[in-house]
């Protein structure tokens, strides 16, 4: 089992900056596609970025596109996600993810259906 635990949320003013980092236990995630997905109040959960085990191939949503950054260390266990240019839009929960399933993907899956491991969230607000 892996046990995901987000960091770095809180409250920005647009235009501003936020970089998140998910720590992971219990397992190495070197063999594991990381993912990040949002959720707002009211709204579904949904795709924000991922990346393959090898760093490779970041696939991002196009509403986040230029603005985040995903990236992870595999020696120290960890993912992160560096948010720049943050929209009051952007404000949600947000989830990083573990997939065991998409090793040889060659791109990193958006599906919320393909990750397996979840972490708590951790709360971002940008203010206008």
């Amino acid at each position: 089992q892996v046990h995901l635990v987000e960091s770095g949320g809180g409250l920005v003013q647009a235009g501003g900056s936020l970089r998140l980092s998910c720590a992971a236990s219990g397992r190495a995630i070197g063999r594991y596609v990381m993912g990040w997905f949002r959720q707002a109040p009211g709204k579904e959960r949904e795709f924000v970025a991922a990346i393959r085990w090898s760093g490779s191939s970041p696939n991002y949503a196009d509403s986040v596109k230029g603005r985040f950054t995903v990236s992870r260390d595999n020696a120290k266990n960890t993912a992160n996600l560096e948010m720049n240019s943050l929209k009051p839009e952007d404000t949600a929960v947000y989830f990083c993810a573990a997939s065991d399933s998409e090793l040889w993907s060659p791109v990193p899956p958006r599906e919320m259906s393909k990750y397996g491991y979840w972490g708590q969230g951790t709360q971002v607000t940008v203010s206008s």
